[in-house]
Formats: structure tokens, sequence, C-alpha cells
């Protein structure tokens, strides 16, 4: 199972921008599927924000698509999430997400989150 920590949360005002990253450690053989999620009231859901498949096929959610991008450091096992032209309802919990194997155990895990918050 991978160990992921998220950061870069914060407030902003409707219009910014913020660049979450999140940092990820563990035994993982293979990796199927990176993304993120996020929860906008606790006890909900999570939402799919945006995923990448091994084949690096990426899908974002209808109401992020052109605002948000998701990026890679592979040497640095990093994931990022930059988000631009924020709205007050982007205001949520942020996890990071990672599909994948260790031995012969496929996995999915989350981080702990970091809170994002957008008003004026």
């Amino acid at each position: 199972q991978a160990d992921l920590v998220e950061s870069g949360g914060g407030s902003v005002q409707p219009g910014g921008s913020l660049t979450l990253s999140c940092d990820i450690s563990g035994n993982i053989d293979a990796v199927h599927a990176v993304g993120w999620y996020r929860r906008h009231v606790p006890g909900q859901q999570r939402e799919e924000v945006v995923t990448v498949t091994k084949d690096n096929k990426t899908k974002y959610a209808d109401s992020v698509k052109g605002r948000f991008t998701i990026a890679r450091d592979n040497a640095k096992n990093m994931l990022f999430l930059q988000m631009k032209n924020l709205e007050p309802e982007d205001t949520a919990t942020y996890y990071c997400n990672v599909i994948g194997d260790r031995g012969e155990t496929c996995f999915e895990s989350f981080g702990p989150g970091t809170q994002v918050t957008v008003s004026s």
C-alpha cells in the first residue's frame, strides 16, 4: 500500500490559483492509475476530479476542465494538481489517489487530504 501526503491547500479568493502536491512513498510494484479526488462536505462521498491511467489516459471532471491540470514528477514520486480560476464551488478537501500493485495484491490508497477554501 502507498503512503500519500498532500500539501499546498489554503484559502484563496475566487479567480485565484493554487497548486497541490502529493508525496508518494511505500512499496509499489506497479501503478495502474493516479489521480485527485475531493470531498465538499465531511461524510459525503469523494468526487473524482482527475485521473490518469498507466497508459496516460487522462480524465477530468467537467466542472474542472480547462482550469485544473494534473502533473507528475516520476523521479521524485510526486503528483501535482494545478488549479486556476478557482470558484467557491471548488471549496473541498482534496485527496491524492494511487491504485497499484504490491506483489500480487492490488491496492487503492488515499492521503489524509488538504483543505482548499475559495471565498471572498
